[in-house]
């Protein structure tokens, strides 16, 4: 039997793109299979032709809830599937009645690849033995593959990141103090593409997820912890 034949198959529904491709992705290192729904209507077309081991479901899609959606679900496939809600939400009397709206758990975005992988890990039992492993900060493999495996190439590229990056970090923040979010956008725009040139990956993942929503105070402080904390480990002092 292939190997991805023993992956679990999951059903993410998020309609916001750059959201979707962050989870999804992070899901399929777990490892497992995605399939992706922007929609209440995609998502029980896909449930209705395809087997899912959880459904992860966006509290808030363009054509109903999640609330509404997992209860399509579950009427139209039972109880057996975990469920797994996402939401951008942190008000706690909102939080308090997702859970008791019949989900396996809620989640608060945006939120680390690593926190993700643990969540769905413990919604679908899965061993962490089991998990594949991912570097916290760096993919070296992937930045290699990249420059054709040219170990020097790479740590000329890193270097010049290293000594971007303290007045890139320091331009996002200072704009999103400001309000300015154009410009911390575009900074944002311009480290992303810096850290899959490197293969940044954590620090890459936070700055996907502060894109999605500039105004997150928990986005802007897992951006702040993923910058300063490569800061601090920077080989230029």
């Amino acid at each position: 039997m292939p190997e991805h034949a023993m992956n679990p198959h999951l059903l993410l529904v998020e309609d916001d793109p750059v959201s979707q491709a962050f989870l999804s992705e992070a899901a399929r290192s777990l490892p497992a299979d995605v399939s992706c729904a922007a929609t209440a209507e995609q998502a029980c077309q896909l449930a209705r032709n395809h087997h899912f081991d959880a459904w992860l479901i966006d509290a808030h899609l363009p054509d109903g809830s999640g609330i509404e959606l997992l209860a399509r679900l579950r009427k139209a496939h039972g109880s057996a599937t975990p469920a797994l809600l996402h939401t951008a939400s942190q008000a706690p009397e909102k939080l308090a009645e997702l859970k008791t709206a019949g989900f396996n758990a809620v989640i608060v975005k945006p939120l680390p690849a690593g926190a993700w992988r643990n969540a769905l890990g413990r919604l679908l039992n899965l061993d962490p033995q089991s998990r594949a492993t991912t570097p916290d900060d760096w993919d070296d493999a992937s930045a290699l593959r990249a420059l054709n495996g040219n170990q020097q190439a790479l740590e000329t590229l890193r270097n010049l990141f290293y000594k971007e990056l303290p007045q890139q970090y320091r331009k996002i923040m200072d704009a999103l103090d400001a309000g300015d979010s154009d410009t911390a956008l575009a900074e944002l725009h311009r480290m992303k593409a810096s850290c899959a040139f490197v293969g940044a990956c954590a620090l890459q993942q936070a700055v996907i997820a502060l894109r999605a929503t500039p105004a997150n105070p928990a986005a802007r402080q897992t951006f702040a912890l993923a910058a300063e904390k490569m800061l601090a480990t920077s080989p230029l002092g």
